[in-house]
């Protein structure tokens, strides 16, 4: 995700340097600025979807935590395949923290770590919402003038 935060070692195009632009380098840089736009989007989609299975991860650690030892229960295996289980221990879960990998963590810290990739995630969601927010200004401005250089080039009817 960080090569589409963009930006960073961009120069900043102003609206007085695109109205010196030719046409052909206005159509470059609203292109550029769109797929830019779509990336950003699809990021901050990709940041709404985490957030959403970490609340619920949050939420499922807060109802395990009310349930007594040796309680019957449904455990998921995948998205939709359940088996009967029985509950050992409620103080003791695994966490996913990526690539398969699983830490044994205490349900406070099990909390702890949900609600810290939770605020994160939010944080950088913010971030991205400003850039994408600057790249589709910076293509609205430059559709705006590519189009009135167009009018200006072509003939009058």
């Amino acid at each position: 995700m960080a090569s589409s935060r963009g930006g960073g070692s961009q120069q900043v195009i102003r609206t007085g340097d695109m109205e010196k632009m030719s046409l052909d380098q206005l159509k470059a840089v609203k292109e550029q600025a769109d797929i830019e736009v779509n990336l950003l989007q699809d990021s901050l989609n990709n940041i709404r979807a985490a957030t959403g299975r970490l609340e619920n991860a949050s939420a499922a650690l807060h109802d395990l935590s009310l349930r007594p030892q040796g309680k019957k229960m449904l455990v998921p295996l995948t998205a939709s395949l359940y088996v009967p289980g029985t509950l050992d221990d409620a103080d003791k879960v695994l966490v996913d923290v990526g690539t398969g990998y699983f830490v044994e963590k205490t349900m406070a810290e099990g909390k702890d770590y949900c609600e810290r990739k939770i605020n994160l995630l939010k944080s950088n969601f913010d971030q991205l919402i400003e850039v994408a927010s600057k790249k589709k200004t910076l293509a609205d401005e430059a559709g705006l003038i590519l189009q009135a250089k167009l009018k200006q080039s072509s003939p009058s009817s």
